[in-house]
């Protein structure tokens, strides 16, 4: 879920670099501490310069056991925490926090130090540490689905969706386990720099550029048979293609498949219907258009696919909380034009 985009456009995008600070409370998850050191420092300014700074703490200041085994040593003190602009905790197995709903010592302190206005976040089982924190009273988060109906046992206080990829809260935000971090991670890229920012970075770990929060975490959803065939090669086509009409028949036909088959195997693979991926799409290229380019309103639904300026500023309203005016504005930084 990402209706709250709108609250995440803040001064924040403009300072640079901002500071990230992932903590890892032990034994922390490995994988998701290594998403937002992966993602966001990929993200690059015009002259090359980093537009994130991120550094990774431990509430000890020691080398954080994973839930592998293995030990992750930190990059920067615990203080670190005072110049968090942003702070990030990754799943973790931390028996108080897990079981119990409260923090040691250690970790209530480092926490502490966190400054009032800093963006909080979680991958996974990290929100269990922002509920026992008393930062979600009152929000709806998600968490990885195993564990949500714990995180609603333990804090009665805090709304849980356990089928939400991510949540944005504004100033907080949370996600659903392991690969939604990602998924969230360029969500903030997004809201803090825009899409063609967050487009790139996706491009360069070779990940879909979205995923709507609100999208399933597919719960035992079956993989798809990618020796019969799959729908990559009509997914690919139609990205050359966005700005002209094409019906559901016309892309079965390309995929040499029957509609109805065509229509399951599409969403096998992106837990999406062909018209719902293929908006999104249209929308994802109207926002490039609105921040790389000054065409009008209706040129860039034109360009985009979505036929006017009326369906142009419906689905942007549906998926941003933004006119497209005020998301010009807001991202490409000139006056808009109508």
């Amino acid at each position: 879920m990402c209706k709250n985009l709108a609250m995440s456009v803040s001064s924040l995008r403009h300072r640079a670099p901002h500071h990230v600070v992932v903590l890892a409370i032990p034994p922390v998850v490995g994988f998701d501490l290594t998403i937002p050191v992966q993602v966001l420092p990929s993200a690059r300014g015009d002259n090359g310069e980093r537009l994130y700074q991120v550094s990774v703490v431990t509430p000890t200041g020691e080398p954080a056991i994973s839930t592998h085994g293995y030990a992750i040593a930190p990059s920067a003190p615990v203080e670190a925490l005072r110049t968090a602009d942003t702070l990030i905790i990754p799943g973790t197995r931390n028996s108080a926090i897990r079981t119990e709903g409260r923090l040691d010592e250690v970790t209530a302190a480092a926490l502490a130090m966190v400054p009032a206005d800093a963006r909080r976040m979680s991958i996974c089982t990290g929100a269990f540490a922002m509920a026992a924190a008393g930062w979600l009273d009152g929000r709806t988060v998600t968490t990885h689905w195993e564990s949500a109906d714990d995180l609603a046992r333990l804090h009665p206080q805090v709304t849980v969706a356990p089928d939400a990829l991510f949540i944005d809260d504004g100033d907080v935000l949370t996600s659903a386990g392991l690969a939604a971090g990602i998924d969230l991670c360029l969500h903030v890229l997004r809201a803090d720099h825009g899409t063609a920012m967050a487009n790139k970075a996706a491009r360069y770990l070779v990940v879909p550029a979205w995923r709507d929060g609100g999208q399933s975490q597919f719960i035992e959803a079956p993989l798809p048979d990618v020796t019969r065939g799959g729908t990559a090669g009509v997914r690919a086509w139609l990205l050359e293609r966005l700005d002209r009409p094409v019906s559901l028949a016309e892309m079965a036909a390309y995929g040499s498949m029957s509609v109805r088959t065509f229509t399951r195997r599409f969403r096998d693979e992106t837990g999406q219907t062909p018209g719902e991926w293929l908006i999104r799409q249209r929308v994802n290229r109207a926002a490039e258009l609105l921040e790389t380019t000054e065409l009008p309103i209706d040129r860039v639904a034109e360009q985009s696919g979505l036929g006017s300026a009326a369906s142009l500023r419906q689905h942007f309203k549906i998926t941003y909380g933004l006119a497209p005016l005020a998301y010009r504005k807001a991202f490409a930084g000139e006056p808009a034009r109508n």
